[in-house]
């Protein structure tokens, strides 16, 4: 993504355009897939912009996370991880992680099969969805393949 798109998602969400979110949001969409921590990010912007303190960036992240530009995710593993926001709010509920139990291994997909299971939910319930989060844990085929680990059909 180009600076310019950035600027432009800030400006929508009423945001100051700051050298400390446009290095933040160049950090997270230079390293796709990779879900990057606050301190991981911190040391990636810090190699282009030292005199930024860890505070700060915490601190964006935060008002990131809360106006829907990033998304704050977690694996269970005890830290807080971030990425883009892939364009929209339904783009968001169809995004999904696969985390291998073996090597840390944290896949990204789109797909979502839970359209009917929320309707069937809504309809019994009264109960509305408005998005999911969906996280598979088991072996990347690498690990399966080391593990000698059978695939459940």
């Amino acid at each position: 993504m180009e600076q310019e798109r950035f600027k432009e998602m800030l400006r929508e969400k009423k945001l100051k355009v700051t050298n400390q979110r446009l290095m933040v949001l160049e950090t997270i969409a230079d390293h796709p897939g990779e879900h990057l921590t606050a301190e991981e990010i911190y040391e990636l912007v810090k190699n282009r912009y030292p005199e930024i303190g860890l505070a700060t960036i915490y601190r964006t992240v935060q008002v990131l996370v809360d106006l829907h530009v990033i998304d704050k995710v977690s694996f269970d593993d005890g830290f807080a991880r971030y990425e883009l926001e892939l364009s929209g709010e339904d783009s968001r509920h169809h995004h999904h992680h696969a985390i291998c139990l073996s090597c840390g291994a944290v896949m990204s997909f789109e797909d979502d099969l839970l359209d009917r299971l929320e309707q069937a939910v809504h309809e019994r319930m009264g109960f509305q969805v408005t998005d999911h989060e969906v996280k598979l844990y088991g072996y990347c085929a690498e690990c399966a393949k080391k593990q000698n680990v059978s695939v459940k059909k």
